[in-house]
């Protein structure tokens, strides 16, 4: 059985993954209102980070004062929630901050992975359902409010050096993020001149990571990882060898739904409710 939160959340991943085919991150897009109201959340969870450096501590990984950060998160998200709704919508706040506290890392653990960035695709999917963003945001939801989410997950990682939830070491894709790979080889499908045997190449990522969130991911772990490609990132390097986006992108998709959305440690955390619901799909 299918229970209907999948397949509205797959559904969701599935039609911004058609939305962004073939266009540039800096391509021209309406900018809504409400995805205006998302980027000030999203720089104001970014200024509390400037606001609470990290400790002294002596463990390198794991910044206790990363906990500090969530709890002002955790205080706070029912309000930012409030701040993106519409004025008729606003019981659903405390439903939907459920999942923009789950979207950023763990304080217990200090880590964050792939069941994280599923919480804030489902919080964007939910402000979704209740009208708040709508089909015209589409690019917008990954070009604008996406990519400013990813860079506040990257500022958290470096700055207190969060552990990868549930990495699967050199085997997995990447340490903490899944669906800038899917979104970010849609963007590349029937390119031209760039093929996936390019993304490896350091000047191509120089040069075109403005453009293409997948050549940003690749950049980020090249800033992070010293060595050979090929050793630190080997199902990367191996995608590297695939002969097209298309095919990338297809695959991708399977793998995650494999690897993130059916995999029970993953999921285990993940919350449902009226939104997202646990009830089986009806045939």
């Amino acid at each position: 059985c299918v229970v209907s939160a999948y397949a509205d959340y797959m559904g969701f991943i599935l039609t911004l993954n058609e939305g962004v085919k073939g266009k540039k991150v800096t391509c021209e897009y309406k900018v809504s209102e409400t995805v205006e109201k998302l980027v000030d959340v999203l720089a104001t969870m970014d200024r509390w980070i400037d606001e609470t450096p990290p400790v002294d501590q002596p463990s390198r990984f794991g910044n206790k004062a990363y906990r500090t950060w969530f709890s002002k998160l955790d205080q706070e998200a029912e309000a930012l929630v409030s701040s993106v709704l519409p004025a008729d919508r606003m019981a659903a706040a405390p439903e939907i901050a459920v999942y923009l506290r789950e979207s950023v890392g763990n304080p217990i653990r200090i880590d964050y992975g792939t069941g994280h960035e599923a919480a804030f695709a489902a919080f964007l999917c939910c402000l979704c359902k209740v009208g708040a963003l709508r089909v015209d945001d589409q690019l917008a939801i990954v070009f604008t409010v996406f990519k400013k989410y990813l860079s506040v997950m990257r500022k958290l990682q470096r700055t207190y050096r969060m552990e990868p939830a549930g990495s699967q070491g050199v085997w997995g894709l990447d340490d903490f993020q899944f669906l800038p790979f899917i979104w970010g080889s849609s963007q590349f499908v029937d390119h031209p001149t760039l093929e996936p045997r390019h993304f490896i190449d350091e000047r191509v990522v120089n040069e075109h990571h403005q453009d293409y969130m997948f050549l940003e991911c690749i950049k980020f772990i090249n800033e992070m990882k010293t060595g050979p490609f090929a050793e630190h990132s080997n199902q990367l390097w191996n995608i590297s060898a695939v002969p097209s986006w298309s095919k990338v992108n297809q695959g991708l998709i399977r793998m995650y739904k494999a690897e993130c959305l059916e995999k029970f440690p993953v999921i285990q955390h993940f919350k449902f409710g009226s939104l997202l619901s646990i009830q089986p799909v009806q045939p």
